[in-house]
């Protein structure tokens, strides 16, 4: 490729609705510019950026491919993003470096909750969003509903650009309303095409069409609103000179119709994104912050390098790969940048233009543009690069917080010990999953946007880094507390032949309010106990609590007081005191109404308003309370409480209920009594006993 410059670069992201044939849009695009020569499929596992082994295997997109071509004299750099909102963070990071997006809808489904959500993502970044409507080839296709679906939700500014003449399985045409031609496309899947003008009714269509772009077009500017309202039209000149700004300034979201499968528009939508897309200058300064927090902006020209890493991925042979965009200045092989976020320097090696698994070498890259770079040390996804000079931090995305969990369990201790560094690397890959060690369950806990999402990285485990382990369903952290008062008198004698142990404890516990945790006092009157056991007392009592009596679950919420008790002048010591501290903890807990507590979580779902009542039944079904119901756009946000250990694969549950269109985010709230009949089935299946620990 050659070497461009911002004025000729088009960074833009491909995102929708998952299953809305991204990939194939893609792959139809690289074949019209002539970089591949046929279109890969899903099926064969032969796509450009579905080149991943987890991919190929899955048969969707899951990672965020970044692809580069030219056309027109311009370099196209798409960065084709998974659907599915398991892998969520991939669109956001991709949107976060693009200059604009194209929003992908079903032809046939229309407009669904994915496109939704990415609209508003575009927005909050204040990039121009245009749409496709793809699959038009299908059965039951419906272009002209789906472009009222579309206005309703994103605005009366929706234009179609293109309109299907015949879609459905025979599509091969479409009516371009810039040209006001017919576009005739080749049944081969090449791109190729014929122009014919439109006639009878497609030219009546097509000229009311042009007409109501005239009037969207107008409002670019002030100077042409005034010739626009003198005259009653606009030259052809002036409408293909502002299109691009109305296109900007969001007067225009333009729609176009295409069939990814069989090339048909694809084309078109080049032709737009070349000509009349946006490019690094129309957004040729970015906000930044200096080391001390204080606000400053980056221009595109002022020479200073400034990059932004919006993704790594690790690869065996290789190591880390790092894309970034150059936001100032230049990218070279061999010079060194600050990591301005992690205070260290880092070395550039071998920098690459990417189409998809394809790498080509380059020495350098300029401020608009994207690429990689290999074996960066410390440099991780969302870092900003700087030249020395200049030292400034980007905004980076911010991620929606997991809310799905599973437990991963090693098949051996030598998959135990590799588990970490595996885990570790997947995480600065995809910034929504995380990891913990909980040692209240004894499990390592995993955490993500879906189910799916914690399969395939269970599956990268054992693929890339040799870890064996099986994805299960997580223990609740359960807690245990009382609901009364309880006293024991526990005396531990034991005589072994030589030196004796001896100790005699007397306490008292009473239930604490919630969240106060376990709270030690000591009330010794006389000589009884010397006042140096205490702190043996209090060990043995966090012991016993760690581990507790009633079904091993940890103990929260209660008051101990050691009051009195009793010592021998040889055989009393420190071990002797704490087994008589826990022991006699033991015993009076279980007098004073031991009962269980059960972690609940608030969740706020969000569903397209018929959907409510599925949902609402659903969570009956879960334990759930409603605490109440919010408006937000054009869906209702359901706020309720759930037991934590009723929401195992919710998300995956909740797609099932709304056909895909729910979503849900949940935090932790607070303890709260379990019923009293599940505590023995609780204990049965999760309970331990503390000498069994």
């Amino acid at each position: 490729m050659k070497d461009f410059r911002a004025p000729d670069i088009r960074n833009f992201a491909v995102s929708g609705h998952a299953s809305t044939g991204k990939t194939l849009l893609c792959e139809a695009m690289l074949v019209c510019a002539g970089r591949i020569s046929r279109t890969g499929t899903i099926e064969q596992g032969n796509t450009v950026s579905d080149f991943h082994a987890d991919e190929k295997e899955h048969q969707q997109s899951i990672h965020a491919t970044v692809m580069a071509t030219e056309w027109l004299g311009r370099e196209i750099n798409m960065i084709d993003c998974p659907g599915t909102p398991d892998f969520i963070s991939e669109p956001l990071s991709a949107l976060r470096v693009a200059d604009s997006a194209m929003i992908v809808i079903s032809g046939v489904n229309g407009v669904e909750t994915g496109a939704d959500e990415l609209w508003a993502a575009a927005g909050d970044y204040d990039i121009p969003r245009f749409l496709v409507i793809n699959m038009l080839d299908r059965e039951r296709t419906r272009f002209n509903e789906i472009l009222e679906e579309a206005r309703d939700h994103y605005g009366a500014r929706v234009f179609p650009m293109t309109v299907p003449v015949d879609e459905g399985p025979g599509f091969s045409s479409v009516l371009d309303v810039m040209r006001s031609e017919v576009i005739t496309f080749a049944a081969d899947g090449s791109g190729k095409y014929e122009e014919k003008p439109a006639e009878g009714a497609l030219k009546d269509r097509v000229t009311e069409l042009h007409r109501q772009l005239i009037d969207m077009v107008a409002e670019s500017e002030d100077e042409l609103l005034e010739k626009f309202f003198e005259e009653g039209t606009l030259t052809e000149e002036d409408l293909r000179a502002h299109v691009h700004e109305a296109v900007q300034k969001g007067l225009v979201v333009p729609v176009y119709a295409a069939s990814g499968l069989k090339n048909v528009g694809i084309s078109r939508i080049l032709d737009f994104i070349a000509k009349y897309g946006a490019s690094p200058v129309d957004r040729a300064t970015v906000a930044a912050k200096t080391p001390t927090g204080a606000d400053i902006d980056v221009a595109l020209n002022d020479g200073q390098t400034v990059a932004y890493v919006f993704k790594t991925m690790h690869e065996t042979h290789v190591g880390n790969l790092s894309f970034f965009r150059v936001y100032s200045g230049d990218v070279i092989s061999g010079s060194e940048l600050i990591n301005v976020n992690r205070g260290e320097s880092e070395r550039i090696g071998q920098l690459y233009r990417v189409n998809g698994s394809a790498r080509e070498p380059v020495p350098s890259l300029h401020a608009g543009d994207i690429g990689a770079v290999v074996k960066l040390r410390a440099t991780r996804a969302g870092d900003t690069l700087c030249a020395a000079a200049r030292q400034v931090t980007l905004s980076s995305v911010e991620f929606p917080a997991p809310n799905t969990r599973g437990a991963l369990v090693a098949k051996s201790r030598a998959d135990l010990n590799k588990l970490g560094e595996g885990l570790s690397s997947l995480r600065e890959e995809d910034p929504t999953f995380d990891f913990h060690f909980d040692p209240a369950i004894s499990q390592t806990i995993v955490s993500g946007q879906g189910w799916l999402q914690l399969q395939i990285m269970a599956e990268e485990l054992k693929r890339r880094f040799n870890v064996d382990v099986e994805l299960m369903e997580p223990r609740v952290s359960y807690r245990a507390t009382i609901s009364g008062r309880g006293e024991s008198k526990h005396r531990h004698k034991k005589q072994t032949g030589g030196a004796g142990q001896f100790a005699e404890v007397w306490m008292r516990i009473e239930s604490l309010p919630a969240e106060s945790g376990v709270v030690f006092t000591q009330s010794l009157v006389g000589s009884n106990v010397d006042r140096v056991f205490v702190p043996s007392v209090e060990k043995g009592v966090n012991t016993a609590c760690v581990r507790g009596p009633y079904g091993g679950f940890p103990v929260t919420d209660v008051k101990v007081d050691f009051y009195d008790g009793k010592q021998h002048p040889v055989d009393s010591k420190d071990i002797a005191f704490q087994i008589a501290g826990k022991a006699a903890f033991n015993e009076a807990f279980m007098m004073s109404k031991p009962k269980l507590l059960e972690p609940v979580m608030e969740l706020r779902i969000k569903v397209p308003s018929d959907a409510v009542g599925g949902v609402l039944a659903d969570l009956s079904g879960r334990r759930g309370h409603i605490m109440g119901m919010e408006t937000e756009g054009r869906f209702e946000v359901v706020v309720a409480l759930v037991p934590q250990a009723e929401l195992y694969q919710y998300s995956n549950q909740l797609r099932a209920i709304t056909a895909g269109r729910g979503r849900h985010k949940e935090r932790f709230v607070r303890y709260e009594d379990v019923p009293r009949d599940q505590e023995p089935k609780i204990i049965a299946e999760y309970g331990r006993k503390p000498e069994e620990e």
